[in-house]
């Protein structure tokens, strides 16, 4: 399994913007992910703080 080069700080960073109101496609631009792995991330990162 190959290993992340984002951190969770980062992970948590992209989920509070998209909460903040930021467009999915900009936040998912910036670490260089899929939509299908943001969502993920917030199904496992949700209420996290960094």
């Amino acid at each position: 399994m190959k290993n992340s080069i984002i951190t969770e700080a980062q992970i948590v960073k992209a989920i509070k913007e998209y909460e903040g109101g930021r467009e999915l496609t900009d936040v998912c631009r910036e670490p260089g992910v899929h939509k299908s792995t943001f969502y993920n991330w917030r199904k496992k990162y949700a209420g996290m703080d960094s």
